[in-house]
């Protein structure tokens, strides 16, 4: 196989249409697998290289296994397989469904995807296999389930690393850690808040140098680093306001 063929899994959301963008204006030729194929089929027409659409249910790991599998056979293998799937949710009840179907995708889906990749790149003798992940894995938060699903991806992906290097598989396992974009977002952080091409760029020039772990972009690194060192009394009590709200407090506290 010569021609760089990357599978994107969870291939839909922003974030990864522009990493899709990007690696084919670099020639390398796709396999977009995400729940909405139709959504994506205009999009990967529109792309310089060769770019296939696939259907992908997340929600049923067997299924996800059987996807990734003929995808993988279809193409006659890939270099690179990147994963970009997630479920999150708040809500202060903590009903039991919303917890159950993040474990479901973002531990269940999410393992078997990465599972199934790294046989069938050990069959293959080499491969890159990397994941969008976050530092909300870093510790516990109000959204408990995601906090506790993020680390276990990046537990899982340390795993692998591990293994691919004691059975000296020439295998590559990039750990790719996102900030608290949406957070960002919310707050409308002009300093925490990149663009995704840029957020795109920096996470393939990642994979492009072989990195095991890296923090996207890379001032989040140093809010990395503090949520780990911060007490547990003070990282409990820490939150982000929008503007708005923070607006509303100084005029409740005027009057």
């Amino acid at each position: 196989m010569t021609q760089a063929t990357a599978i994107i899994v969870g291939a839909s959301s922003l974030l990864s249409r522009e990493i899709a963008k990007q690696l084919a204006d670099d020639g390398v030729e796709l396999a977009l697998l995400a729940q909405d194929p139709q959504s994506l089929i205009e999009f990967s027409q529109s792309l310089p290289t060769k770019a296939e659409v696939f259907p992908l249910q997340i929600d049923d790991p067997q299924a996800v296994i059987s996807t990734l599998n003929a995808v993988w056979h279809s193409l006659g293998g890939a270099h690179l397989v990147l994963v970009n799937t997630g479920l999150n949710s708040y809500d202060p009840e903590l009903p039991w469904q919303p917890e159950q179907d993040i474990i479901t995708v973002n531990v269940q889906g999410f393992s078997a995807i990465c599972n199934t990749a790294f046989r069938l790149f050990r069959d293959q003798g080499y491969g890159q296999l990397a994941a969008i992940n976050s530092i909300a894995g870093l510790r516990g938060g109000p959204n408990v389930a995601y906090h506790a699903s993020k680390a276990f991806a990046e537990n899982y992906f340390e795993g692998l690393s591990m293994h691919a290097q004691r059975l000296k598989l020439p295998i590559t396992i990039t750990d790719i850690q996102l900030g608290l974009l949406d957070k960002a977002a919310l707050q409308q952080s002009r300093i925490w808040l990149s663009p995704p091409a840029e957020v795109a760029r920096q996470v393939i020039k990642a994979m492009q140098a072989g990195k095991r772990k890296v923090y996207v972009t890379k001032r989040w690194r140093l809010v990395a680093w503090l949520t780990k060192l911060l007490p547990e009394f003070v990282y409990n009590t820490r939150h982000w306001k929008t503007k708005a709200q923070k607006r509303a407090e100084k005029a409740a506290k005027k009057d």
